[in-house]
């Protein structure tokens, strides 16, 4: 191949000075040649401006934003169980149903409850009667107890005055007559009444209405007042012998005058039988309390035969079915609940300027082209591997260093997601991208 001569300066000169002489339009070409080499420079200049321009934007930019695409929507998923075991009977929602809170999600069968329900109601009520009763008896023998004390110490100075009488005179064992005339026809009084009270205490034993106790108690007390009926007319027996014979009524007062005080001790003793009562009533107030916390507890579980969701939010992971015999604390279905945000898992060398507060813009693979706009929230203070379940143990073996990732918690800008809400869920992928330059 034959190599062509490069053509010299003067040779050019020559040749266009020629061509200017023949022919002046030849001159042309040359000038345009001239005019093309400031052009390529100012175009080199240009582009190597804009590129610089355009290193020195992504550097800027680079140097003021952190990404990572190892991050996911997140929120907060309410497991729902049950807190007693039972049949289900309804079962009123469907998969991704929203459903607000204390809406009613399952229903059990509620009839063992019901029963166990009225049984406590019983209880309750038979423990009532009961302190009932045992405040009739204590009324009851508290106010004998005060007649037996009254007629006892009635009885001493009905003695007391029978020696008087009988060392004064005569017409005061007249007045001990009278006296024990009128004891007798108060003992037949009280008699009669006690005989009334121990018949209807009887018919009410025998209907089931009172303890046996309560109807021993009538029937003691009609005997003992029999008894003081008897007393009462021997007192007018002796009260006519002292009248007979004053002299030798002294004696016999001193007698009566011991006898008395005798009653007066047994009266003393059946005021501890008073207090027998008054603590088996507060024995009944005892039960009454125990009946009242049966019943509480036994409405309470037949309430929990109504499972109801436990916050606003969407129904997922249903197994649930009408038939299923559930147990306590058995995952039934769950609520996810309407807030979501972001766990974004960025690399511990990309968090030196990151703090909660700064602007995040948030990319979800689901929806391609669209931006949100969000904040850092905060910034977790543990690696995720040292909340794994088998945390690496880097002072055994050989070590190797690996560049850990701390969960950052990125919230969505309320008024960024409008009309996404409820089409963002949590387990999305997304890319985050933190502006750490404000």
């Amino acid at each position: 191949m034959r190599l062509r001569r490069p053509i010299t300066p003067s040779h050019e000169v020559e040749t266009d000075s020629i061509n200017d002489v023949t022919n002046p339009s030849s001159k042309a070409p040359l000038v345009s040649k001239f005019r093309k080499t400031p052009i390529l420079i100012v175009s080199g200049i240009a582009i190597a401006t804009v590129l610089g321009f355009v290193g020195y934007r992504w550097w800027s930019y680079a140097s003021t934003h952190e990404s990572t695409n190892d991050a996911y929507v997140t929120g907060y998923l309410h497991p729902v169980s049950s807190r007693i075991s039972g049949t289900v009977v309804y079962v009123h929602v469907d998969d991704n149903q929203k459903v607000q809170k204390g809406q009613v999600l399952v229903e059990l069968d509620p009839k063992d409850y019901q029963v166990v329900v009225q049984n406590a109601q019983a209880a309750l009520e038979n423990a009532k009667r009961q302190a009932g009763a045992a405040q009739a008896t204590i009324n009851l023998s508290s106010q004998t107890a005060q007649a037996n004390t009254t007629e006892a110490k009635g009885a001493v100075g009905t003695a007391i005055a029978g020696i008087s009488s009988a060392q004064a005179m005569v017409n005061q064992a007249q007045a001990a007559v009278v006296s024990a005339q009128d004891q007798f026809a108060k003992a037949q009084a009280q008699e009669i009444n006690a005989k009334v009270t121990d018949q209807r205490y009887e018919q009410l034993y025998q209907s089931g209405a009172i303890p046996k106790q309560q109807r021993d108690d009538a029937s003691t007390a009609y005997q003992v007042a029999q008894a003081q009926t008897k007393t009462a007319q021997q007192s007018i027996v002796d009260a006519k012998a002292k009248y007979q014979s004053a002299l030798d009524g002294i004696d016999q007062a001193k007698a009566n005058l011991v006898d008395s005080q005798g009653k007066v001790q047994q009266a003393q003793a059946s005021g501890q039988q008073t207090e027998v009562n008054r603590r088996q009533y507060q024995a009944a107030q005892a039960q009454i309390a125990a009946a009242t916390a049966n019943l509480k507890q036994a409405q309470l579980n037949l309430s929990y035969t109504l499972i109801k969701a436990p916050t606003t939010g969407r129904i997922g992971n249903k197994t649930v079915q009408v038939g299923q015999r559930v147990q306590p604390e058995q995952p039934l279905l769950a609520v996810v609940g309407g807030n979501s945000w972001i766990v974004a898992n960025f690399n511990e060398t990309q968090l030196s300027k990151m703090q909660p507060g700064e602007i995040a813009e948030i990319r979800v693979d689901t929806f391609s082209g669209k931006t949100f706009k969000g904040s850092v929230n905060s910034l977790s203070p543990a690696s995720g591997s040292d909340f794994s379940l088998l945390p690496p143990d880097n002072a055994t073996g050989n070590f190797t260093k690996v560049v850990q990732r701390i969960p950052v918690k990125v919230t969505f800008d309320p008024n960024s997601i409008k009309g996404y809400e409820n089409r963002i869920t949590p387990g999305m992928s997304v890319e985050v991208t933190v502006n750490t330059g404000r």
